[in-house]
C-alpha cells in the first residue's frame, strides 16, 4: 500500500509508529522515494515506537490531538487490517464524514475478506436504520488496492442538508 501510493504520487500520512503493518506501509512508501508523515503521541514516542526515517514525525499530547491532526494533513482515510486502534480511527472519521466535519473519501482495504463481518455490520445497521443508505455507502470498499485508490478519487460525499433536523421531524 505504501509503496503504490508513492507511485501514484500520494504522500503517507499515519500514526507515526515504526513496528507493525503501518511500519512495514510507511517503509513501503519510503522505499519508492514518497512523502511520509508520522503523527504519534508524546507516550509512544517514549515507548521508541517512532518511526526515525520519515520525512516529517509530529509528536503530539493525546490521542485526540494526533487523530485531529491525521485528519487535518490528509486528503482520505484508508483502513488495513489491524484492531481497535484501527477500528477508532476509522469510525471518528466515518462520524466525521457523516456529520459534515470533513468530505474526504474512508476507505476499507478488504484483504482476505479481514472486514467481512464489519462490512456486513455496516449494513445491518443501514437496514435496521440506525444509519441512513447514504452513510452507509460513504464506507468505500474493495480487495485491490489500486481499485480502491480510484474510488477514493472519484468520492463525492452525500448532500443531505440539515439530515439531523429532518430526523428529528420525522420522529415526531
Amino acid at each position: 500500500m505504501g509503496a503504490l501510493l508513492a507511485r501514484s504520487g500520494m504522500g503517507l500520512v499515519y500514526g507515526g509508529g515504526n513496528v507493525g503493518l503501518m511500519g512495514a506501509v510507511a517503509d513501503g512508501a519510503l522505499s519508492q522515494k514518497g512523502e511520509v508523515i508520522g503523527v504519534i503521541p508524546r507516550a509512544l514516542m517514549e515507548k521508541e515506537l517512532g518511526h526515525g526515517g520519515v520525512t516529517a514525525l509530529h509528536v503530539v499530547t493525546s490521542m485526540h490531538e494526533r487523530k485531529q491532526m491525521m485528519v487535518d494533513l490528509s486528503d482520505g482515510f484508508i483502513a488495513l487490517p489491524g484492531g481497535f486502534g484501527t477500528l477508532d480511527e476509522l469510525f471518528e472519521t466515518l462520524t466525521w464524514l457523516q456529520l459534515s466535519f470533513h468530505d474526504k473519501p474512508v476507505g476499507i482495504l478488504n484483504v482476505g475478506g479481514f472486514f467481512d463481518g464489519l462490512i456486513d455490520f455496516i449494513h445491518h445497521m443501514s437496514r435496521s436504520g440506525f444509519l441512513k443508505p447514504e452513510h452507509a455507502r460513504c464506507v468505500l470498499v474493495e480487495s485491490d488496492a489500486e481499485k480502491l485508490l480510484a474510488a477514493m478519487e472519484s468520492f463525492r460525499p452525500p448532500d443531505l442538508g440539515k439530515w439531523i433536523e429532518k430526523m428529528a421531524a420525522e420522529a415526531r
